[in-house]
């Protein structure tokens, strides 16, 4: 028996597309994200990219030198556009609106991806991350909180001074907080809760 044939055929094969260009770097960038929330930052291997891209170890290398090149990349590409600011007419309405939709954000590929690298990386790795997560989630999740306590306070069911950075801070740190430490997936209802006891009394005006 030809031991060495049979030892070869054992092997799990990486079959090449023969892509190029955009087509496989797309390929490369969407194996990176669904490693990253499927097996996490600590489980994701370059080899393990390029066997899901169904390409070669080196043309995962020869565009991204190192995982952290890699998966900046991939996060950078995969963030979704946050949208407009929701108007329903009430602050309560709007803030559960905007509760559900970054919910939703963070339970999809790129939000698990996300979590897995804020989660399982150490300060030096996660510092690589900072601009992407800043520049693709924080600033633009804030501005869309911005935009729904000022159209509050413009129709009177917020008070003027609430539009400080900590009170726009408060629902995305209570659903980053309860999804790291308390493995909570946020359904409809925990998210009322939180728009009703804590955000609404927080912001409501005095004597209202």
């Amino acid at each position: 028996m030809d031991t060495s044939r049979s030892a070869a055929a054992a092997r799990p094969s990486v079959v090449s597309l023969r892509r190029r260009g955009p087509v496989l770097e797309r390929a490369i960038l969407d194996a990176a994200l669904e490693q990253l929330s499927t097996v996490g930052w600590n489980g994701l291997t370059m080899e393990g990219v390029a066997a899901g891209a169904r390409t070669g170890k080196a043309a995962v290398y020869r565009r991204w030198p190192s995982k952290e090149d890699l998966v900046a990349e991939a996060l950078r590409a995969a963030l979704p556009p946050v949208g407009e600011a929701p108007d329903c007419g009430s602050i309560r309405e709007d803030l559960y609106q905007l509760g559900r939709r970054l919910r939703d954000a963070m339970l999809s590929t790129p939000g698990t991806a996300l979590l897995s690298v804020l989660h399982e990386c150490d300060s030096s790795a996660s510092g690589r991350f900072q601009a992407v997560i800043f520049q693709g989630v924080i600033q633009p999740s804030t501005e869309l909180f911005r935009e729904v306590v000022r159209r509050g306070v413009e129709r009177g069911d917020v008070r003027s001074d609430a539009t400080s950075d900590l009170a726009l801070d408060v629902i995305p740190a209570m659903m980053m907080y309860r999804s790291k430490v308390c493995g909570s997936e946020w359904p409809d209802a925990y998210i009322a809760e939180l728009i009703d006891q804590i955000m609404v009394p927080l912001l409501r005006p005095s004597g209202s």
